[in-house]
């Protein structure tokens, strides 16, 4: 980077400083982690050789806040091992579809939505809707967001696969038990030069608009825009932004994203568990269980982890699942604990 010619070639450069910038993510932190680890072990030094004892409480009780503080640094350094993946530090486009069961399906695709967006104020990153599709009594059919932040693919991707809700139904007035499912799909935003070609005769482009509250131009303007890619089925639709031309360009980065991960699938040999287990958001195919009656608990089905604190887990506090998969954790075989409803 330092040598006199490295920017004339500005692509390449460019290539060289992301490249720089990711090798540096992992080994900065993994040096303040030794000086930090360091520096305990002199605070530990001086703590033992303490001879009063008030004093020598006092800097035990700093021992152990250093102590758990370093643990907890720690265990988020290595979960970031994990995401090692190409695009794992990329933002993410996560899209939530209703399943069958109309306005049951609706609202807890909403719920997930509002769980999702917690979840992401809670992590520190930003999200934006790019496209919305209500639900014709309450809730939502479809919602796509884009998150933004570093490694937002890397932990939002381990949600892709279909969630199911059982509980009794506020819509019912037999107060019967309801099973609802909705699919969540994630794909990284890619950059502008990575090797998908699109070609202009497979696109079917079309305008509407925008639906919701708005500004001038809702409801008045076609700004919205949406896209068919013939070859695959995929669609996709874009109504954030206020001008045609800048939903028309977020729609296409949407698109040569789903491509691109259907790619990544097809190299990986996972189409068929990744994309055909959620063809279908019905039963058999969910990834976690979110149970509200007749006891409380959420269940992920590949991990096994589970916690019966529904609430927290509908506010946003989803963590353990997510470093669980990351992890590589399994669920048990045999083990049918929240699968009976």
């Amino acid at each position: 980077m330092a040598a006199p010619d490295f920017w004339n070639n500005r692509e390449r450069a460019q290539t060289d400083v992301d490249e720089v910038s990711r090798l540096r993510a992992v080994i900065n932190p993994f040096q303040e982690l030794e000086r930090e680890i360091d520096d305990f072990e002199a605070l530990h030094q001086l703590a033992s050789e303490e001879t009063n004892d008030a004093h020598r409480a006092q800097a035990e009780r700093e021992v152990t806040v250093e102590h758990d503080r370093l643990l907890h640094k720690l265990e988020e350094f290595e979960l970031r091992q994990f995401l090692s993946g190409e695009n794992d530090r990329a933002n993410a486009f996560l899209t939530i579809h209703s399943g069958a069961g109309g306005t049951e399906s609706c609202d807890w695709a909403d719920m997930l939505l509002r769980m999702y967006q917690r979840w992401i104020e809670r992590s520190g990153f930003k999200s934006q809707i790019v496209d919305l599709q209500t639900g014709e009594e309450v809730g939502v059919k479809s919602v796509t967001l884009l998150v933004s932040g570093e490694y937002a693919y890397g932990y939002l991707g381990t949600e892709r696969g279909v969630h199911r809700l059982v509980r009794i139904s506020p819509f019912d007035a037999n107060k019967r038990r309801h099973t609802s499912f909705a699919s969540v799909d994630v794909v990284p935003e890619i950059a502008d030069n990575a090797p998908i070609e699109i070609n202009p005769a497979d696109l079917e482009i079309g305008t509407f608009r925008s639906g919701g509250k708005g500004g001038q131009n809702v409801n008045k303007v076609e700004t919205a825009v949406r896209i068919l890619h013939k070859p695959t089925g995929i669609v996709v639709a874009c109504q954030a932004e206020r001008s045609q031309g800048r939903n028309r360009e977020l729609a296409m980065k949407m698109l040569k994203a789903k491509l691109y991960q259907v790619e990544e699938d097809k190299k990986r040999a996972e189409l068929d568990r990744q994309y055909g287990e959620k063809g279908e958001i019905a039963w058999g195919s969910q990834i976690r269980s979110y149970v509200f009656q007749p006891y409380q608990m959420v269940k992920d089905h590949r991990t096994g982890a589970q916690t019966s604190n529904v609430q927290e887990v509908m506010d946003g506090k989803i963590d353990m699942f997510i470093e669980a998969k990351l992890r590589g954790q399994t669920a048990v075989k045999g083990d049918k604990s929240g699968d009976e409803v």
